[in-house]
């Protein structure tokens, strides 16, 4: 098996791009139900992006792991401080850009604050997908560093139980409710609710400060498998399809598929007393994501490094796992940009201007003609989307551009 592990980009390559396609949909109005999140309680195939991408995390940790400890406690801690601090600026980047706004006819500057015509203080998110990534990369980072991998499993299994007791803890009587989970008035309370996610009008921190600690398990499970994988991968490097299965690697196979329905099977029995919930990234929900994340690279583990099934669906994978957050970055930047234009195609029955921008044009006059439900044409444009960031992509691997954060 290659110390690149092919398996391991494809599983970030099909991660990432999953992720886009279900963030750029051509109308939230006609979304299909896989591609939507769960309401509150539940699980669908969308609210496995996030847990998959910090699995993927911890996969990538696995192998680092080694030349860090060689180079000492002050490289590892330079290294995890400046990426921590550079992911967590992107991501604020991101929430941030374009740092203007349309009010009207006029472009105004976007301040850390503004009130909103109907007088509702806004300002811009602190937190969100990549500030968690990083949050949950620096803890998991100090644990992995200076723990055994047993260790590193305790400490995952301690920080689920102990978020499970600190629900029941704080509030018996509602501890998974919208309304009730204690963690929604600490983001409050900590950012203010003008500087947290709004869905529809409504204040809720999805990737708040105390559902991202259960989220860092999610990168310790990934680093256990991706250590397991490294460890126990080594003395496979010359198989061959069809080699008798006493070889390591079916081993190697065969204790993840294990783990992976093992994981599945403890995160549902505790679904009955902690419902799955993406939200609030419950104990139940972190397992059972995990142990399909570890069921799916299982298979292409299989698939790829035993089958050498390599053809063109794992090249395209594999160029959006090479460029991961590079390429998730890219497709928010050019949703923000190309969202800010505005082209003026007609007025309304009061007279006044109607506005649009190259991606609702493109997404109105081609993909919404598209036969079939609203919901065809919806998702032939987020397919258009993950399709010209592949190109992206594409011209990266080729000139071996990996950009590394």
């Amino acid at each position: 098996m290659n110390q690149r592990y092919l398996s391991l980009d494809i599983f970030r390559g099909i991660t990432v791009a999953f992720m886009i396609l279900v963030n750029n949909p051509g109308t939230w109005a006609h979304i299909y139900s896989p591609l939507k999140h769960a309401e509150w309680h539940g699980l669908t195939p969308t609210d496995l992006v996030f847990p998959f991408f910090l699995y993927a995390v911890g996969n990538a940790m696995a192998f680092v792991l080694p030349r860090l400890r060689a180079e000492g406690d002050r490289a590892f801690w330079k290294k995890v401080l400046s990426r921590t601090l550079l992911i967590f600026l992107i991501g604020t980047f991101l929430n941030w850009f374009p740092f203007s706004r349309w009010e009207g006819g006029t472009l105004i500057f976007r301040g850390w604050e503004w009130t909103r015509h109907n007088g509702e203080i806004a300002g811009i998110r602190v937190l969100g997908t990549l500030q968690r990534i990083a949050i949950c990369y620096f803890f998991a980072s100090v644990i992995i560093y200076y723990a055994k991998v047993r260790t590193v499993a305790i400490a995952g299994v301690t920080i689920l139980v102990l978020y499970w007791i600190l629900c029941l803890a704080i509030n018996p009587a509602d501890p998974y409710s919208f309304t009730g989970w204690f963690g929604k008035n600490i983001d409050f309370a900590v950012f203010g609710q003008a500087h947290v996610y709004h869905d529809d009008g409504i204040a809720f921190e999805n990737e708040g400060i105390v559902s991202t600690f259960p989220a860092i398990v999610s990168v310790l499970i990934g680093f256990i498998v991706g250590d397991y994988i490294r460890r126990t991968g080594k003395a496979t490097a010359d198989i061959k399809p069809g080699v008798s299965s006493v070889l390591p690697i079916y081993k190697t196979i065969t204790v993840l598929f294990t783990a992976a329905v093992g994981l599945l099977i403890t995160g549902y029995i505790w679904s009955l007393f902690f419902p799955l919930n993406k939200k609030i990234q419950s104990s139940s929900f972190i397992l059972t994501a995990e142990g399909l994340a570890t069921f799916l690279l299982s298979t292409l583990v299989y698939l790829v490094e035993v089958r050498n099934k390599k053809g063109g669906w794992a090249a395209f994978f594999a160029v959006f796992g090479k460029n991961a957050l590079f390429i998730y970055a890219l497709s928010e930047l050019i949703g923000d940009l190309f969202g800010f234009i505005r082209i003026a195609v007609g007025t309304d029955n009061k007279g006044q201007t109607i506005y649009s921008n190259p991606l609702q044009m493109f997404y109105q006059d081609l993909c919404a003609r598209f036969p079939g439900p609203p919901e065809n044409g919806s998702l032939l444009y987020a397919i258009c989307i993950v399709l010209f960031l592949y190109i992206w992509g594409y011209w990266l691997d080729r000139k071996k551009i990996y950009i590394r954060v």
